[in-house]
């Protein structure tokens, strides 16, 4: 049980702080951090967890995390359900936190986007389902590759969550215009609950795009990089 509630107290970390900076944050009057400090955020998040609790359960904090790891044969299949539902409820009850504190606001009258991801008019900068398909699959596959090799046993110890973060940072700076960026379903998930609409019907997207980036860096580095 000790690994489900580290996986279910990281991604609660990760959904809190990451889309707490975009919801609090990004655009304070005068003193807003912007799409940088999102990025730094969101990486910042992973890093802190990855060391808190990395050693406890691994560290995934994300179902495309865990199904990758799982496709590079680094996981058990038996432990992907418990796994994913951990990172789900720790998901769902950081944004049920965030809603909290949003709707007591002063004046308040609606969440807004409230961090969710989409595309077409829901993508910031108005990219289309392609664009966005492409972007979160392409990025949760290196994002994979990186996880997989800064955890290698070859690599130089302490080190893989200082190379996670800074990928997780890179990834966010890349594809926060795109989709707001993902690469993570619990995440997608646990913001779509609440803003709900259209924001749900797109959630599909956020679920099938970054797991098939995640399986098939799983595959690449199993059987070509990490070949011997």
């Amino acid at each position: 049980m000790k690994k489900y509630f580290a996986e279910f107290f990281g991604t609660f970390w990760l959904v809190f702080g990451g889309c707490g900076s975009a919801i609090f944050a990004a655009n304070f009057p005068d003193l807003g951090i912007g799409f940088l400090g999102v990025a730094l955020a969101f990486g910042l998040t992973v890093l802190t967890m990855a060391y808190a609790v990395g050693h406890i359960s691994g560290g995934h904090f994300n179902p495309a995390v865990s199904l990758g790891l799982w496709a590079g044969g680094k996981f058990s299949s038996k432990e992907l359900v418990p796994y994913i539902a951990s990172q789900l409820l720790g998901a769902i009850l950081a944004a049920s936190f965030l809603f909290l504190i949003v709707s007591n606001k002063e004046g308040f009258e609606s969440i807004g986007s409230f961090a969710a991801n989409g595309y077409g008019t829901l993508s910031p900068g108005g990219y289309n389902l392609i664009a966005a398909f492409v972007a979160e699959f392409v990025l949760t596959m290196f994002f994979l590759l990186i996880i997989l090799g800064s955890t290698s046993e070859k690599a130089p110890k302490g080190f893989a969550p200082i190379a996670i973060g800074l990928g997780l940072t890179l990834i966010h700076l890349i594809s926060i215009p795109i989709t707001n960026t993902s690469v993570n379903p619990a995440r997608s998930m646990s913001q779509a609950l609440f803003v709900g609409g259209e924001y749900l019907i797109q959630s599909w997207l956020f679920w099938i795009a970054p797991i098939g980036g995640a399986i098939v860096a799983g595959i690449i580095y199993n059987s070509l990089i990490n070949k011997e």
